[in-house]
């Protein structure tokens, strides 16, 4: 009997995961490793190799370190759900002139689910992934997530809709330590190569980081559909064509293909007349935004406006706010303006260090 119970963990067979399953596993809990293939690479037209956490060697490295150390080891085939659901919205986004979340939707609506799913069946009281993040019971019974130690990793922003009753199993076992850490701990544990590899930022679905290929190879004729329209300043002048609308987003610079002297960004994008809007930096800016598809973590509402820091992106420091809930909406309100908020993404709340809530601007 083991010490702690038994726990299912995610094991993308990259170093992360693969450190939080072996620590649990020496706290004594009884692990169970789960790798969960969300794609086929050759349904993208990616021209790429297949690497990432769904690749053949991915698998089969979560695999081997799981027989290393003694536990089992299960494959599961979520490509369909996550392809209906996951791959549909973020062409359906693109196509609505919206710059779609994918990891966010894949954690909300589909690992989570299916890892629980699973974790039934076989009996395990908890699931655990290598996030780097936090999480913590309230007295009010209610679970927060906090940012990881590590600033540059913490992985909290993508985390936002997991719902409090899949968050009352959930464990991140690698939140209190550093990437550096965890790759000493895998050469500590004589996995030297799984110490040195290398880490994915792409989308899974999107090998080569390249979404307008995979907009071309997923929607037969898009090209000739949305070719030639308009782009147009902020006063409605015409001041050129452009590529398709969906093949823009919300403070792109680069690639626009015309010149003014000085630098332009897309502003906005308006699918109905395919025209792709430009300004410049400063009419980027904006004091107020909204957020549509709201999920509260630490309070069950936020009834009066509430100081909260706010990132707009995953990689954004964050800005001073004040957030309130309006009618299933969250209005926030910026202490300074801020650039580039892209209608689609996500917006994140945070009271310190603690995940507030979050959800996608329109």
């Amino acid at each position: 009997m083991s010490k702690h119970g038994r726990i299912l963990v995610a094991m993308s067979g990259g170093v992360d995961s693969s450190v939080a399953a072996v620590m649990l596993h020496e706290q004594g809990y009884e692990v169970i490793g789960l790798t969960m293939k969300t794609w086929d690479y050759a349904s993208s037209g990616a021209s790429s190799k297949e690497t990432g956490c769904c690749s053949l060697d991915s698998i089969n490295d979560a695999r081997s370190l799981a027989v290393g150390y003694g536990f089992p080891h299960y494959i599961l085939d979520i490509r369909s759900e996550f392809g209906d659901f996951v791959i549909d919205n973020f062409v359906d986004e693109y196509l609505a002139g919206r710059t779609p979340n994918p990891c966010v939707l894949c954690n909300t609506h589909i690992k989570w689910e299916a890892l629980l799913k699973r974790a039934d069946k076989l009996d395990c009281e908890f699931i655990a992934t290598g996030h780097y993040a936090n999480i913590r019971p309230q007295d009010s019974g209610r679970y927060v997530i906090s940012k990881g130690k590590d600033e540059n990793k913490d992985q909290s922003y993508v985390l936002w809709g997991v719902s409090q009753k899949n968050l009352s199993r959930t464990k991140f076992p690698l939140g209190s330590f550093t990437k550096t850490e965890i790759r000493q701990m895998a050469v500590d544990m004589g996995q030297t190569e799984l110490a040195k590899k290398s880490e994915s930022y792409e989308i899974c679905f999107v090998p080569d980081n390249d979404y307008r290929s995979f907009l071309r190879h997923r929607v037969e004729g898009l090209e000739e559909k949305v070719e030639g329209g308009n782009f147009a300043l902020t006063d409605g002048s015409i001041v050129g064509k452009h590529k398709g609308y969906p093949f823009y987003t919300i403070g792109q610079r680069k690639g626009l293909g015309v010149a003014f002297g000085h630098p332009m960004f897309v502003k906005e994008i308006l699918p109905e007349s395919n025209t792709v809007v430009l300004g410049t930096h400063e009419e980027l800016n904006k004091s107020v935004a909204f957020v549509k598809g709201l999920n509260l973590v630490k309070y069950a509402s936020i009834d009066q406006p509430m100081e909260a820091i706010t990132k707009i992106r995953y990689k954004d420091a964050g800005a001073n706010s004040i957030i309130v809930q309006e009618e299933g909406l969250m209005k926030i309100e910026f202490e300074h303006a801020v650039t580039g908020i892209a209608p689609g993404q996500s917006a994140v709340f945070y009271e310190g260090n603690d995940l507030l809530g979050g959800g996608f601007l329109i």
